[in-house]
């Protein structure tokens, strides 16, 4: 018997066999991987669909200099309705769902990870334990390994919001397209505010929602909200995330779009200075918010309550 082995045993009574790890200990940690993406795959794929004719306006608004208004955005909706017809609403949904699924699985998986590790690390083993700085940075690094695995998808998608059905195809297409005439390279043009919004939206959207998850518990002595109340915990965190973050989102989608809208492809600097000279600070950077504060909560609000009662179903099927 090795030193190592020896040491290890050393304070069992004489005779009893050492306990190895239980390989059902393994198996399960694969379940909650595996129940996590599924269940953050769906999360996402709903709370997409569902304001994806608001998500799709918000973006044309975004990415030119036409002044944001309630009434303009409804009149883009309805004119769209009347010349395209009702499911050009859901123009670029398809191409949302191949990234939101992918990213949504991945983002929810990696936060229940994160948690995980960095329990373990600050010596916390519940997950209503997580003190609040490791659960802001949590929601953090979980936003961040997503974006940095989809960011193309999310080029792809933003293109296909804002261009004419006779200019791409389909998802494809615009690979295909953006490849020939403007380089691979371009797949990830605005990455970089990408991820510099990320890390406050999704930092923040995770941390509010489990720190109203945990003061719930706390003051109201159940365990589990009803899912009224998570759909309100997750339209707060919606908020708060994506006003923290906004201004960010404009510019990458000006940055996304720059090779189809008319605007020069320029640096992060450089395209916030254009568009705060151009059309101001305020309403420049914050242009649509307004309807983010409409489509944010709902989205954030259906997909965080989602992956919460999928994951209590899985659970529950397993036994």
């Amino acid at each position: 018997m090795g030193n190592g082995v020896k040491e290890a045993t050393a304070h069992l009574p004489e005779g009893a066999e050492p306990t190895l790890p239980s390989p059902v200990s393994k198996k399960r940690d694969h379940h909650d991987v595996y129940n996590a993406l599924l269940s953050g795959a769906l999360a996402g794929a709903l709370a997409k669909t569902a304001v994806a004719p608001l998500d799709r306006t918000k973006i044309i608004f975004q990415v030119s200099s036409k002044r944001f208004s309630a009434k303009e955005a409804l009149r883009l909706l309805y004119y769209t309705y009347l010349n395209e017809g009702f499911f050009s609403l859901w123009r670029g949904n398809s191409a949302t769902m191949v990234r939101v699924v992918p990213y949504a699985a991945i983002q929810f998986s990696a936060h229940e990870e994160y948690k995980r590790v960095l329990g373990r690390y600050y010596g916390f083993h519940g997950e209503w334990d997580l003190p609040p700085w490791p659960r802001l940075l949590a929601g953090a690094l979980a936003g961040t390994t997503a974006a940095s695995l989809t960011y193309p998808l999310d080029l792809v998608r933003a293109r296909m919001a804002v261009t004419p059905k006779e200019m791409y195809s389909n998802i494809f297409h615009v690979f295909i397209r953006i490849s020939r005439e403007e380089g691979l390279k371009t797949l990830y043009h605005g990455f970089t505010p990408t991820l510099l919004g990320v890390i406050p939206y999704a930092g923040l959207s995770f941390f509010t929602y489990e720190t109203l998850k945990s003061l719930h518990r706390e003051y109201s002595g159940r365990r589990q909200p009803y899912p009224l109340e998570r759909m309100i915990f997750g339209a707060c965190a919606g908020i708060i995330g994506q006003s923290a973050s906004y201004p960010l989102d404009v510019v990458r989608r000006r940055m996304q779009t720059a090779g189809v809208t008319g605007y020069p492809r320029a640096s992060i600097l450089r395209t916030m200075i254009t568009i705060v000279r151009d059309e101001g600070a305020v309403r420049g950077l914050y242009k649509g918010l307004s309807m983010n504060w409409l489509k944010g909560p709902i989205a954030v609000g259906i997909s965080f309550t989602t992956f919460d009662l999928m994951q209590i179903l899985l659970r529950h099927l397993e036994g």
